[in-house]
């Protein structure tokens, strides 16, 4: 461990190579959207995805980049809600590539490019935020199969209004 290492209320799971940290109070949905990620994995809709740590994760930075790891009491479990605590795969590590912010204030239709990153540790990471309401599976997985550029960085140049319906003159503006 290093001294930039904390453990920290969350949930994690690794999706391909990286990991999603996903942020939220309690019963915001945290362990509901790793199981959906993972069940999307095995079905083929998204790249494998695995547990890393259910409701307490450790996370550690080493090299300019942030691992996440389970709790030890904990890996290997996840909640599912009406069905209580439950074995899971996991991986005891995983690189840091996403954050996902449940019930998050400062979620908005079209975010600013800062709500769109966050910093942990020092080092900066692209976000996700959820406000209340929303359901996050499909935020995250068009964060994970999109491309960075939305709409509200590539407005056309007849959007007087600045927002998302006048991306492109072939679109109606008004």
């Amino acid at each position: 461990m290093t001294a930039e290492s904390a453990s920290i209320h969350a949930s994690a799971v690794q999706v391909g190579e990286l990991a999603i940290l996903i942020r939220g109070p309690s019963g915001s949905g945290k362990s509901r959207l790793v199981f959906d990620l993972i069940l999307a994995g095995r079905a083929g809709q998204l790249p494998r995805a695995t547990l890393v740590g259910d409701d307490r994760v450790h996370l550690a930075t080493r090299g300019g980049e942030i691992w996440v790891s389970p709790a030890p009491a904990l890996a290997g479990l996840i909640e599912v809600r009406g069905l209580g605590i439950r074995g899971c795969d996991h991986v005891s590590e995983a690189k840091l590539g996403l954050v996902v912010d449940l019930m998050a204030g400062d979620a908005a239709r079209l975010p600013n490019a800062e709500a769109l990153r966050v910093t942990l540790n020092g080092i900066e990471l692209p976000r996700v935020p959820v406000g209340p309401g929303f359901a996050p599976f499909p935020m995250v997985a068009a964060a994970l199969i999109t491309t960075n550029t939305s709409c509200s960085g590539n407005l056309s140049a007849d959007c007087v209004e600045q927002i998302g319906n006048h991306i492109s003159p072939t679109i109606a503006t008004d």
